[in-house]
């Protein structure tokens, strides 16, 4: 019988992409929706990816809820929790996204060691270490923090510092620190698995669709979906990934840049791509007024740089090409009519 591996959040860009992962590799997989009305999106995914789902099945869970939690992971030898909420627009109140991420994260990580399982791996994110404060020219790594206090922090990027740290005071609460394992991504592109582009792929959708007309320089620490899952399954059963945090991204390419391999690459689904960069000190200026810019106001005209090395030898290879990736998502999102 193969090893069960619970996979909280599978109708995610990331979840469905680990899940496929996982089930080409021979494990069982026991995915959690927070809605049973995503399953047959679900079972589509898993069709798209051109996987065997003899051995795949779908469990509901809420991250708001204690409900089901016990039953998801009964029989998994791994657990991997994805799940986290996120909205593009700003929620009027922050503990939206923050309560159930955190909340989340204990649940997940409380019934795993109750049950006993071997490995629990976590979805965070890069945004728990690049906004620490650090001197120019600064490498980032594992051992930074963004401190979920700062007052310029979205409430994204303080459900995720909160979440991450609460996984982590329970596991040394329990007296396992190394039973659990983080992953911590960057801006995810790749091919989609359903016409859900996610949250780093719409970027790269409103480039191709023509909605800016001249590019913000925001600069973004992409990596490719495969990349990332391919990390969490390694990190299931690698000692180098016991107890730490893991870096899963690329140094920083900006927009315009990836507006540039767009024409390159695709230039039959070019046409609106806009060739005009917005100047470094005017997305500034419309930071003050643009509420997605706002946000990531400290990626303006940044040029940060961060350590994969961790990543690269947990994965035993080179993190993909980025401009292979914005091809393959580009391809994607034209095959599926989402520009």
């Amino acid at each position: 019988m193969s090893d069960m591996v619970l996979v909280t959040g599978i109708s995610g860009f990331i979840g469905g992409h680990t899940a496929a992962e996982l089930l080409r590799r021979g494990y069982a997989v026991r995915g959690s929706v927070r809605s049973p009305s995503r399953s047959g999106e679900v079972h589509a995914a898993m069709a798209a990816a051109g996987v065997d789902t003899a051995e795949f099945e779908i469990c509901r869970l809420d991250l708001l809820s204690d409900q089901g939690w016990a039953e998801a992971v009964d029989g998994c030898r791994y657990v991997l929790h994805v799940a986290s909420p996120f909205v593009l627009a700003k929620p009027k109140d922050p503990d939206e996204l923050i309560r159930p991420a955190v909340e989340g994260a204990i649940r997940a990580v409380g019934a795993a060691l109750d049950a006993g399982v071997e490995r629990v791996v976590m979805t965070s994110a890069l945004a728990t270490m690049q906004f620490a404060r650090a001197p120019r020219g600064h490498v980032y790594t594992d051992a930074d923090w963004t401190d979920p206090d700062d007052p310029r922090l979205n409430a994204y990027t303080v459900s995720k510092v909160k979440a991450e740290r609460a996984a982590r005071e329970l596991v040394q609460q329990r007296g396992v620190p190394d039973w659990l394992a983080v992953i911590n991504p960057g801006a995810v592109i790749g091919p989609l698995l359903t016409n859900d582009p996610g949250t780093s792929v719409t970027a790269i959708q409103q480039i191709m669709s023509g909605a800016l007309p001249m590019i913000p320089d925001l600069r973004l620490p992409w990596v490719d979906v495969r990349d990332v899952a391919d990390a969490h399954i390694a990190a299931m059963t690698f000692a180098s990934a016991a107890g730490r945090r893991t870096i899963v991204a690329t140094d920083p390419m900006s927009l315009i840049e990836v507006a540039g391999v767009i024409r390159e690459r695709l230039p039959e689904v070019s046409r609106k791509v806009p060739a005009r960069a917005m100047p470094t000190w005017f997305t500034r200026l419309a930071s003050v007024f643009e509420p997605q810019l706002r946000d990531n106001r400290w990626l303006i005209g940044q040029k940060q740089r961060f350590d994969r090395t961790t990543a690269e030898t947990l994965l035993g290879h080179p993190l993909r090409p980025i401009p292979d990736a914005i091809e393959r998502t580009g391809r994607s999102l034209a095959e599926r009519r989402l520009i």
